[in-house]
């Protein structure tokens, strides 16, 4: 809403020290992320806005802010919230807490399911959340045509909510071999957007490939994963922004670029971190004291967290500690480790009541899994050559490697081998639209027995199912469809570990404490099975994403990223 020329009276009287702020927080130091240095002073508040700094101020209502320090509120710049397995009113409930005031989120995970109707529920969340969530608009539904979404959003879709106030701009823009190709839909989408902000998504993109991407607009990327790809990025102008979500963890790699020279062309963001890692490491205050304890100048990690995160989207009254500014801070026990002690959000200490009078937001999708039972024999891989092209998993990382790897066969049926590591993977479509299966292999998960499957599969959500053994992916499967959407492990014909995820087979109607506790009880669970991946089930996730190189599944089978077409043996 617009000040009021009332409004700005009163910010100016309580500037000029002639009424009482209405809180002041007193003795404390604040990080200038401008300057770098740290500095003595009271910082006064007037409503939702910063009006005094460097000098003394009185306050109706007053904090001792003695032995703390002072930092602008944290920014996610690039998030789906679904992939935290809560809502967006309870990952808000979550993060908040450790500093994050501000997230940008692209809810293309929910819109693959759902589309219109899940977007609309995710502006109607942004609009009573208590931190400032704003919202892009998912560019790529489906992402591409190599597998089966539940919807489709056209340019002139997305046209339609352009001007809600939530709206920055266009998401996260993955298919880029459909720039490249020049095909009009992808086109006809960023030239809606032109002049508008455009989210990025160019993993290993350089040379004339990455100038032609960036000649479309598109701004940033956080899929960048080592320090001369994004010194590349940088060098053309592009803003990166490093992160450190559940599997993909880019902080050790490109914590070397955090320099004062580059420090304003970078962000923060987490993309997919669940509850379970943001209880037992933090979200964005993790992201900023890794970075820091792996060598990065300290006030440039804070100023790549805030100032450059809020300047980079647009958004021009957050991110730095300064009159006309919105009050949005952080109070630290320990600058250095980010030990947060209390948050400000537009001006106001969060405590367990600033949620309380949130408004309700009724779920959606709570009946999307339309997949019929299977049986063992829907796993079965004929037998055209024993050498196959395998998914190698790599540990904590999206990034897939595309093995040729010889597999055994039985009984005319290509088969998993364990002792080898070679697991058997299926896609299938569960929308309703075909009855489409896609069948593989994979390598990375090293299990035993037993299967994983997932209603959570990038982007296009179909269920995901590796395993040892058919029967037991079978049963995981047929679990899933009746607890309509989550994860399952199962062991020898038992479900021996289980996650709900019934919103549009993404997210939990549980408090993310409860979901957090499922998600620790599913980890050992799954431990005790043999897999030594940190999050195996959001790896799994990963591995229908086909706009990710090099090998990946989808519900119509291997997909080479490099060719950007299905593997035909």
């Amino acid at each position: 809403m617009a000040v009021t020329r009332d409004e700005l009276k009163t910010r100016i009287g309580q500037a000029l020290g002639e009424t009482k702020a209405d809180l002041v927080i007193k003795n404390t130091r604040f990080l200038n992320v401008v300057t770098g240095e740290t500095a003595a002073g009271d910082i006064a508040l007037c409503g939702d806005r910063i009006v005094g700094t460097y000098e003394s101020y009185d306050g109706v209502e007053e904090i001792d802010g003695s032995g703390l320090t002072v930092v602008p509120g944290f920014i996610d710049t690039h998030v789906h919230c679904e992939s935290t397995c809560v809502t967006p009113m309870e990952f808000d409930r979550c993060v908040l807490p450790r500093g994050t005031t501000t997230a940008i989120c692209d809810p293309h995970e929910i819109c693959n399911v759902l589309g219109e109707k899940g977007l609309r529920y995710f502006l109607d969340c942004a609009e009573g959340t208590a931190m400032d969530l704003r919202v892009q608009l998912s560019s790529c539904v489906p992402a591409t045509e190599l597998e089966t979404s539940g919807a489709r959003l056209e340019a002139a879709d997305l046209l339609r909510y352009k001007d809600h106030p939530k709206v920055l701009g266009l998401a996260e823009f993955m298919n880029f071999p459909g720039v490249f190709h020049k095909v009009d839909g992808v086109l006809d989408k960023l030239a809606a957007f032109d002049g508008r902000h455009i989210d990025g998504h160019a993993p290993l993109l350089s040379g004339r490939e990455l100038n032609a991407y960036l000649s479309c607009g598109i701004r940033n990327c956080h899929e960048t994963t080592s320090a001369p790809e994004a010194m590349e990025k940088l060098r053309k102008g592009m803003q990166v922004l490093i992160r450190d979500g559940s599997v993909s963890k880019d902080v050790h790699a490109l914590a070397p670029v955090i320099q004062p020279e580059t420090s304003p062309f970078l962000g923060f963001c987490t993309d997919d971190r669940n509850p379970l890692d943001i209880a037992e490491e933090g979200h964005m205050d993790h992201l900023i004291r890794s970075a820091i304890r792996l060598g990065a100048p300290l006030a440039h990690v804070y100023r790549a967290a805030t100032w450059s995160a809020a300047r980079g989207f647009g958004l021009f009254d957050r991110g730095l500690i300064a009159p006309g500014q919105r009050a949005d801070l952080v109070l630290l026990d320990d600058l250095e480790d980010c030990v947060v002690n209390r948050v400000i959000r537009n001006g106001r200490v969060v405590t367990p009541q600033t949620f309380a009078g949130r408004p309700a937001v009724s779920p959606v999708g709570l009946r999307s899994v339309k997949l019929h039972p299977v049986t063992a024999e829907d796993f079965a891989v004929p037998a055209r050559g024993s050498v196959q092209s395998v998914i190698g998993v790599l540990p904590g990382k999206i990034i897939t490697a595309h093995l040729r790897l010889e597999v055994p066969a039985k009984d005319g049926k290509l088969v998993a081998d364990p002792d080898r590591d070679i697991l058997k993977i299926c896609v299938f479509a569960r929308h309703g639209t075909n009855q489409n299966v896609g069948r593989g292999f994979a390598s990375g998960f090293h299990l035993r027995e037993g299967a994983l499957a997932s209603s959570v599969g990038h982007d296009s959500h179909n269920i995901c199912v590796v395993g040892a053994s058919d029967e037991d992916m079978a049963i995981a499967v047929n679990r899933l469809i009746e607890l309509q959407g989550g994860f399952v492990a199962v062991r020898n014909g038992q479900v021996v570990g289980e996650l709900a995820l019934p919103l549009a087979g993404l997210m939990s109607l549980e408090p993310f404490e409860t979901v957090e506790r499922h998600l620790r009880s599913l980890r050992a669970s799954v431990k005790g099975m043999g897999c030594p991946l940190a999050e195996p089930f959001l790896q799994l996730a990963f591995l229908p994403l086909p706009v990710i190189p090099h090998l990946k599944i989808t519900d119509r089978g291997l997909v080479d990223v490099d060719k950007f077409a299905l593997v035909e043996a």
